[in-house]
């Protein structure tokens, strides 16, 4: 995949269920696999998602941490009876260009194969890598796929009144945007500057933001020129738009990891970002994905041809998703048109009006096995 990438298709195609696939992944590392699966109904709906009813699904990620260290991490969980389940078998390999390969392979709790010497105990309900991650080899990978955050901005969570907290991530609702406002304006106010700045298009007269504290809790406090007033008028977050709300997080959860640090977030997924704004406002929230991208890889999930409008945006940068005989294929565009794109004949935005944009069914098929299992199981969850 590229630094960014827009997912198109349409409704019930599974460009939310591909991102769900890897939030699972997040939510398994960073709590447990008991309370991922739990959180989503339990092994029985999760796997219900696959074709073909299995007892079983199964994850295969293939990443690369830096440009000379590669990889795949794989895990498949099986059902048991009342509702149980069990990792039944789960793999990583690391391999840097510059040594030898780091790796581990479980088998339904026991540990089958590894490079490490000293290892960690393995249960079959627990995925290995979170153990693993205790040996310095395994931990940039458990530290870049536990931070991957997906966001489904809620403007009501948004506007109540917000617990303080570390502020280093950003929930998946937005609850705790004012935390994470307020580690920007201590941590990088460069960052900080540039939400504001991209806020302050979306919506005219808006000149700052700052974190209010109300009692044991926190809110956003906004200033935006009104009329002929001589001074920005200030207004909580209670008062603002759901448009403009939701603009903020999707933002603040782009630029977030300009914080850096340990808790640095190495992936973004965000469903539908033009939800509840103006279609006017969509060219400066393809200009905030684009420079982002930049710094953090960005999923998006679309429907908007307004977004897509624009001819600087390749045809590598799209993601066609379709629903083929209840299986889920994504790939890139077929050949006519990434060569309109190419060719700036039309940009993506043009041809998603005139019809859905769809992945080269031909081309995924001659993928692979080992990474149709990224484009095809994982997608489906």
């Amino acid at each position: 995949m590229n630094p960014l990438n827009f997912l198109v298709g349409p409704n019930g195609a599974g460009k939310s269920n591909f991102l769900e696939a890897l939030r699972l992944v997040a939510d398994a590392l960073n709590t447990s696999l008991d309370h991922a699966l739990r959180e989503r109904g339990g092994i029985q709906e999760v796997r219900r998602r696959s074709s073909g009813h299995p007892t079983h699904f199964g994850i295969r990620l293939e990443f690369t941490l830096r440009d000379d260290v590669q990889g795949h991490y794989a895990f498949r969980v099986g059902a048991k009876e009342k509702g149980g389940f069990e990792v039944q078998e789960e793999e990583c390999r690391i391999e840097p260009d510059w040594g030898s390969a780091s790796f581990f392979k479980v088998e339904s709790g026991e540990v089958k194969d590894s490079s490490a010497q000293i290892l960690p105990p393995a249960a079959d309900d627990r995925l290995y890598l979170v153990a693993a991650a205790g040996l310095p080899e395994f931990r940039p990978l458990y530290d870049a796929l536990s931070h991957m955050g997906f966001y489904n901005l809620s403007p009501d969570a948004i506007r109540e009144l917000q617990p303080p907290d570390a502020g280093e991530t950003l929930s998946r609702d937005g609850g705790n945007l004012a935390s994470v406002l307020s580690l920007m304006e201590r941590e990088n106010k460069e960052a900080r500057n540039r939400v504001v700045e991209f806020l302050s298009v979306v919506v005219p007269g808006i000149v700052g933001i700052e974190t209010k504290h109300i009692a044991k809790k926190e809110t956003i406090e906004f200033r935006q020129k009104v009329g002929g007033s001589a001074s920005p008028w200030r207004f909580m977050a209670e008062n603002m738009s759901d448009g403009t709300l939701r603009a903020l997080g999707v933002l603040a959860a782009l630029f977030q990891s300009a914080n850096g640090g340990a808790k640095r977030v190495p992936l973004v997924g965000i469903e539908e970002p033009e939800v509840a704004v103006h279609p006017g406002a969509a060219g400066v929230l393809r200009d905030a994905l684009r420079v982002a991208s930049a710094n953090t890889q960005v999923l998006v999930t679309s429907h908007s041809p307004d977004l897509l409008d624009d001819k600087s945006i390749g045809d590598e940068c799209i993601l066609g998703v379709s629903s083929i005989n209840g299986e889920t294929k994504i790939g890139r565009l077929n050949d006519a048109e990434r060569s309109l794109i190419r060719d700036r004949l039309f940009t993506a935005g043009e041809l998603l009006r005139s019809s859905e944009l769809g992945p080269n069914i031909e081309q995924i098929n001659q993928i692979p096995a080992r990474q149709l299992e990224l484009f095809g199981e994982a997608s489906r969850e």
